[in-house]
């Protein structure tokens, strides 16, 4: 089998071929491997990369989404050049110039119940570098089913962790996390940001696994779970345990085909938040121009507004809003406008006020990144 390897490869390969562990056999695996790479953002720029580097044969690419400006802090297959054009574009044109030897397949879709069945059972590993839960989700529940390993990476403002989900020789990812967290409970990368070079490090150890699942070489992380403090600069081990009642991997399974993950991920009745008032960020420009009286209340972090504010708003952060309440009692009875970075915050600050007996209080929709959208374009968005 490794002689089939090209003199050119022999040469680019060389450092791979003098690690007895790996050497020529373990070239020619990576060279005949596929791997999907679900995602194409922090997580899986550097996994792609790392990946077209060692010579894996065939990337699987799957994400439908065009380059921001905002993605470049960390993904870094692309550049300031490339703003608007699709990722895997981007991506197939990067991974050709650093290594030929690597085939791109490109899936700019949307992984869903309807088509990741096909998708991943044409790939021997994937990665998961996703961002949502609904796709976490149905990419573990679709291993699962094809009998397929799922190295898996998340990462959030200075910490990531990483771990191989594999059913067939340990715990996949329902065993750790059996059901999603209620919605908003774990803000996103958007809201609670995320340090630049952590999807490095956490793509890394996605990468070697890949690597070592691929050749059979080393003890792949099936059954831990590796967590990453940037911030203290350590690493934590944790052992994870295959749960028997885990409902697509255990002994009896109530999960034997793709379901819908969105409505899994949705907040259950019990959970859903009464509704409250809103008002857009144009609405709220309107009524000042008109010299209607209310309050704008700020209820973001205090380095949130050193980035950008609206004049003349009120500032109490969303942690100190109950116990600071009094300070708003001449607005008890008159109407209290409150808004955040998205809307997120400022809808839960309008049902606390609500519960302490403000009796018209409206959440700006969209916040102040649709304020500096809609309104004053010299607010910054961040």
């Amino acid at each position: 089998m490794a002689r089939d390897l090209r003199p050119d490869q022999y040469e680019r390969y060389k450092r791979h071929l003098i690690l007895p562990e790996l050497g020529l056999r373990g070239q020619q695996a990576l060279l005949e491997a596929r791997v999907l790479l679900v995602g194409a953002g922090g997580l899986g720029c550097p996994l792609a990369q790392y990946l077209a580097a060692a010579g894996v044969g065939t990337l699987g690419l799957v994400d439908f989404d065009v380059v921001d400006v905002s993605n470049l802090q960390r993904q870094v297959l692309y550049g300031t050049a490339d703003v608007g054009r699709p990722k895997l574009e981007v991506a197939r044109e990067r991974i050709a110039a650093q290594n030929p030897d690597v085939a791109v397949e490109p899936h700019p879709v949307h992984l869903s119940s309807e088509n990741a069945l096909e998708i991943l059972g044409a790939y021997d590993v994937v990665v998961d570098g996703t961002d949502n839960f609904p796709t976490r989700y149905l990419t573990n529940d679709a291993c699962v089913l094809l009998g397929k390993p799922n190295v898996h990476g998340s990462i959030f403002r200075f910490d990531g962790q990483a771990t191989v989900f594999d059913a067939t020789r340990g715990p996949c990812y329902r065993c750790l996390y059996p059901e999603p967290p209620p919605p908003g409970l774990v803000p996103s990368c958007a809201e609670g940001g995320v340090l630049g070079v952590l999807p490095g490090m956490i793509a890394l150890i996605q990468a070697t696994e890949t690597i070592k699942l691929v050749t059979g070489i080393g003890e792949p992380l099936i059954g831990r779970l590796v967590q990453y403090s940037a911030l203290e600069l350590s690493f934590s081990e944790f052992r994870l345990r295959k749960d028997p009642d885990c409902p697509v991997c255990g002994s009896s399974p109530s999960v034997t085909e793709l379901i819908d993950y969105d409505a899994f991920c949705a907040p259950r009745p019990e959970e859903a938040e009464r509704p409250v008032r809103e008002v857009t960020p144009t609405e709220v420009a309107a009524r000042r121009e008109g010299g209607a009286e209310f309050l704008l209340l700020d209820v973001r972090e205090a380095h949130e507004r050193e980035i950008a504010s609206i004049a003349g708003a009120t500032w109490i952060p969303l942690g100190e809003l109950e116990r600071r309440a009094g300070e708003l009692a001449d607005w008890k009875e008159r109407p209290l406008v409150v808004h955040c970075k998205t809307g997120g915050r400022s809808a839960t600050a309008c049902r606390l006020l609500e519960d302490l007996g403000f009796r018209d209080v409206i959440s700006m929709a969209g916040g102040i990144d649709l304020w500096s959208q809609a309104v004053d374009p010299e607010v910054p968005r961040y």
